[in-house]
């Protein structure tokens, strides 16, 4: 791989899916891959559990690694260019990027939407800017529109717990929340459900909480949360603003909120969600302590995802 922005990135899903497993067994076979290879994670936003899995990854494959929250210190970025800077930004990415790239011999970005205007945030400029002037790899720990190292965490988490020789059903449902989020986690998670072929998907959401359709593909839509939920063997429980009136919240119905209820009609499925979690709202407590969840374990995954991610590129 030459980067990691998204799916289509990837030569194979399955063996990339492969690959994590393979470490998540030997963590340390590769601990000389990346010697003397340094790492450059640059944070625009905040980040727990990719920053922190990232770079235990990278340890894990010999790399050294530095880490700069830009939003808090670093110069203001220029990202248009053509721009009279004669406002408040006092860098412009084509240096600060080109710089960067003198100093790493990757650069992973996190980035999220201003979820203000739709035509911006999805030509996702803020990363393509990047990797345009870095001269290095980009590997995406999130941007406006996508999360690829959190939706090969959950790939991998649903191969290795998944050992019946049909497809599993997996469904990805909406929940409520207190404030507008991306469509990044959801938008990915779709995207690699159907590259990875492996799955019967289903995503189900209020009307009017239509996500872009290059995402979602042919996976079937259900307005209807119980009946979406029949027979599930994975729930993936995510919130996201609506895309069609965009960043906006146009549903607060409370009974989205996942509870041990809605999962009777399920096959005992295993609840998901990428975390942080906003509880008794979006997933009730009885859920998430309960025996179906398994975002922890998911959480654990990010290492391997990371792992594989980080040693393909450094062998390409």
């Amino acid at each position: 791989m030459k980067q990691f922005i998204s799916v289509d990135d990837v030569p194979s899903v399955p063996r990339l899916v492969e690959i994590a497993l393979e470490y998540k067994k030997q963590p340390f076979k590769d601990k000389t891959l990346g010697q003397n290879k340094t790492l450059g994670m640059i944070f625009l936003n905040p980040s727990l559990r990719t920053r922190l899995s990232t770079q235990v990854a990278a340890k894990n494959l010999g790399m050294e690694v530095v880490v700069f929250n830009i939003d808090k210190e670093g110069w203001q970025l220029e990202m248009n260019d053509g721009a009279i800077m004669n406002g408040n930004t006092s860098e412009h990415v084509k240096e600060a990027a080109a710089v960067m790239g003198q100093y790493f011999d990757i650069m992973a970005i996190r980035t999220f939407p201003g979820l203000k205007d739709k035509e911006s945030d999805y030509k996702e400029k803020y990363i393509n800017q990047f990797v345009k002037y870095a001269g290095v790899p980009v590997l995406s720990l999130e941007s406006a529109t996508l999360h690829p190292l959190q939706s090969l965490t959950d790939v991998i988490t649903i191969k290795e717990r998944w050992q019946q020789p049909r497809k599993p059903k997996v469904v990805m449902t909406w929940a409520p929340h207190v404030k507008p989020l991306p469509q990044a986690v959801p938008n990915s998670f779709a995207q690699w459900i159907n590259a990875w072929g492996e799955a019967d998907f289903v995503i189900t959401h209020p009307e009017g909480y239509e996500l872009d359709p290059k995402f979602t593909g042919n996976a079937q839509i259900e307005y209807n949360q119980d009946k979406a939920l029949e027979g599930a063997d994975f729930v993936y429980v995510k919130n996201w603003s609506s895309y069609k009136d965009y960043g906006k919240i146009t549903c607060t119905d409370s009974n989205w909120m996942v509870t041990n209820d809605k999962l009777k009609g399920t096959n005992q499925a295993k609840v998901m969600h990428c975390l942080p979690v906003r509880r008794n709202v979006v997933i009730a407590d009885e859920v998430l302590d309960g025996p179906q969840s398994i975002v922890i374990p998911e959480a654990a995954n990010r290492v391997w995802a990371a792992q594989a991610v980080l040693s393909q590129i450094l062998k390409g």
